[in-house]
Formats: structure tokens, sequence, C-alpha cells
């Protein structure tokens, strides 16, 4: 099952933590996990290299995790990729969970 964890205070979302695999599929055919590897890498790569927020993003197999500073541009693309998430999640309830960790 894949994992997405948002990170959220009182000021909005400041990053996301995704960790483990679908397995919906063989690898290479799991469109679950295309769904959201594509969605993570797009936000995290609007995130650095359009809006140019610096921030700290860590990739690994089944893993990525991304944390920045506060601004408004950022909480509205972490958002996005919320949404995003509980749409998939609405889907393919066995394959993903979607969490909100508030600090």
């Amino acid at each position: 099952m894949i994992k997405v964890t948002f990170l959220k205070d009182v000021n909005g979302y400041f990053g996301f933590e995704l960790s483990g695999h679908s397995d919906y599929a063989e690898n290479g055919t799991d469109i679950v996990c295309a769904a959201v590897s594509s969605a993570a890498y797009l936000t995290a790569n609007n995130v650095t290299d359009f809006f140019k927020i610096k921030a700290d993003v860590t990739v690994s197999d089944g893993y990525m995790k991304l944390t920045a500073g506060k601004s408004d541009n950022l909480n509205h693309l972490i958002e996005g990729f919320y949404h995003h998430m509980l749409g998939l999640e609405s889907q393919y309830k066995q394959d993903i969970n979607v969490i909100i960790s508030e600090v």
C-alpha cells in the first residue's frame, strides 16, 4: 500500500511524504503507482523549478519526501496534490492511504 502523509500546520501545507508500493499490478504496468508517482514528481518539480521555492526533497525506491518553508504558492500546490490523492484513494482504497499530519 502507498501511504501519503501531508504535513500541515495552522498556516497550511508545508510538505508531504510518500512511502510504499501499491502492488496493484506488476512493475511497469502498475497504474496506481504511476499515477501517484507522476503527481508527486509534478508537484515537487513545480515547487522547486517553477515557483523556485527552496525545498528539501528526498527520493528513493518507494519513497519521496518534500518539505519547505511556508508560502501561499507551496500551500496551494500541496493542497492540489492532496485533493488529487483523495480522488485516487477513493478509487483504489486497497492501494492508497492518505493522511494529514498536523503539527
